[in-house]
Order: C-alpha cells, then structure tokens, then sequence
C-alpha cells in the first residue's frame, strides 16, 4: 500500500540488543488527506532509518505494509515502511485523472456514436 503526506513529527529513536544484534525503530507521525487531515503512524526498522534521514516538514510518499500480532490475548499493530520517496511526487493528490479516450476503441471522447446505437433502424426483438 501506498499514501502520500507530511511528516509531521519524529517520535524518539528506540533502540535494543536482540538476539541477531542491535536493532534501531523510528516512528514518524504522518499527516494526510486534504479537506480533513487525518494522522497515522509509521515505523522504519535498521539501515532505512539512515538511508532515508527523514525530518518534520518533508513531503512524503510512504509504501508500506500493515502487519498485526497477538501478545497475551490483546492485538498489536505496526505500519511497517519498505519505501519512502521525498518531495513531491504526487502532483494533485485528488484531482481525477482526465479521460481523453475510450481505452477500447481508441476513439476520442465526444465523438458521434456508432451508426449501430443511432436508433433508426428497426430492431427484431419481441420484447
């Protein structure tokens, strides 16, 4: 999945020791939509922390998947980031794309319709 925002915060770097080493997590608050802004949460695990070196402010677009996991009867879950790419690389983040042409036909459209849909011929159907 993908979405496109703002970052508006930068929660506290969290690091630990496991068992394949140190491990680092940071979590970003992202701000979206445009007529009623919501907020989400994402996290970024190991090297991408680094390799992305987000800061407040940045537009983003953030790729990531949703995992959930159980932990004594009660469900937890992370929106994990895979990709983030800065600036702003979705032009109009609500504006419908324009239809220039029917895909199927490659006719424009505003063209006169087909003899075949005029209507002036007499059809043969008994309903």
């Amino acid at each position: 999945m993908e979405i496109y925002g703002k970052i508006t915060k930068l929660l506290p770097l969290q690091t630990g020791q496991g068992k394949n080493g140190t491990w680092k997590k940071q979590e970003y608050l992202l701000e979206y939509g445009d007529q009623y802004p919501k907020t989400m949460v994402f996290n970024l695990w190991g090297d991408k922390v680094d390799q992305y070196a987000l800061t407040e402010g940045d537009n983003v677009t953030v790729f990531f998947d949703v995992e959930s996991r159980e932990y004594n009867g009660r469900y937890y879950t992370d929106i994990k980031a895979w990709r983030v790419d800065k600036g702003d690389s979705q032009a109009a983040p609500n504006q419908a794309p324009k239809a220039t042409s029917n895909p199927s036909t490659g006719t424009e459209f505003g063209q006169p319709a087909p003899a075949f849909l005029s209507g002036d011929e007499k059809d043969d159907l008994p309903f």
